[in-house]
C-alpha cells in the first residue's frame, strides 16, 4: 500500500504553520494538502475544494473559534477525516473531550519532532491495517485501538534503552500480532523493515530480554544454525 495521506494543517501563527509543514513533508507518505489560518478560511477552503483531507491538524488556540467549537464542527460534518490536535492547551477538561470525539492524537506545543512523526506514522499503519482485512479478531482490534492511544502502545521511548526506538519495535509487534508471522529471523526482518541485520538482531534480542519473544535454532543443511524468533505464548495470551 503506497497511498498518500493528505494533511490540512490549521494554525494561526504562520511560523509554526510553516515547522508543522516541514515535519509532515519529511514523513515519508503524508503530504499537506493546504496551510489555514483561521475557521473561515478551513470552511472556505473545504467547500469550494471540495477535497477532504485526510487528517485535520488542529490548533485549538485560533482567532475565530471559541473553545472546542471548531473541533466538534469538523467531527460532525467531516466525521471521515480524522483530527490531531496541536495546541498549547493543558487543561484537562479539553482533552477529555477531544478524547470523547475521537481525535486521533493530542500533542503539545512547542511540538517535538520525534513525536509529531511518531503520530503520523502510527496514523499510516493504523490506516494499512484497518484497509487491509474486511474484518478483525479481538487482538487485532486490540493493536488497531493501541496505535490510535499512544498510552496504550506496547512500547515507550521514555522506558527503551540507547539504540531502540518505539517506532520500529511497534513495526516489529505488528508483525507478530496483527500480520500474525509463525517466528522471523534476523535476516529476514532486515527484509521486511529495510534496515540492516545487526540493527534487525539488536531489536530482536531485545524483546528475548522482555520476554515479549524467545528463540528457537533452526539447523540447515550447511552452514552453523540460524536463531528463530517466536512471540511468546504467555506474552501473547497477555494481550
Amino acid at each position: 500500500m503506497n497511498e498518500i495521506f493528505s494533511v490540512l494543517i490549521i494554525e494561526d501563527d504562520f511560523r509554526v504553520a510553516d515547522i508543522n509543514r516541514q515535519y509532515v513533508e519529511k514523513t515519508g507518505g503524508f503530504a499537506v494538502q493546504k496551510i489555514v489560518k483561521s475557521k473561515k478560511e478551513a470552511l472556505e477552503y473545504l467547500e469550494t475544494s471540495h477535497t477532504i483531507p485526510d487528517i485535520f491538524l488542529l490548533d485549538l488556540y485560533i482567532p475565530d473559534v471559541e473553545g472546542m467549537d471548531f473541533f466538534w464542527q469538523i467531527r460532525q460534518s467531516y466525521h471521515e477525516a480524522d483530527i490531531i490536535v496541536l495546541t498549547a492547551e493543558k487543561g484537562t477538561k479539553a482533552i477529555q473531550e477531544a478524547y470523547r470525539g475521537g481525535v486521533f492524537d493530542y500533542i503539545l506545543k512547542p511540538v517535538d519532532e520525534k513525536r509529531f512523526s511518531q503520530s503520523l506514522l502510527k496514523y499510516k499503519d493504523y490506516q494499512e491495517n484497518l484497509q487491509s482485512k474486511s474484518e478483525m479478531g479481538q487482538g487485532e482490534i486490540d493493536t488497531l485501538f493501541s496505535l490510535r492511544q499512544s498510552s496504550q502502545s506496547p512500547t515507550s521511548d521514555e522506558k527503551l534503552p540507547k539504540g531502540i526506538d518505539s517506532i520500529t519495535l511497534d513495526k516489529i509487534y505488528l508483525l507478530f500480532t496483527v500480520k500474525e508471522i509463525d517466528g522471523i529471523t534476523a535476516v529476514e526482518l532486515s527484509s521486511e523493515l529495510g534496515i540492516s541485520r545487526s540493527t534487525a538482531r539488536r531489536y530482536l534480542e531485545y524483546l528475548v530480554s522482555q520476554r515479549m519473544v524467545i528463540t528457537k535454532l533452526i539447523y540447515g543443511t550447511v552452514g552453523r544454525p540460524e536463531r528463530r524468533y517466536i512471540i511468546c505464548e504467555t506474552y501473547e495470551q497477555n494481550q
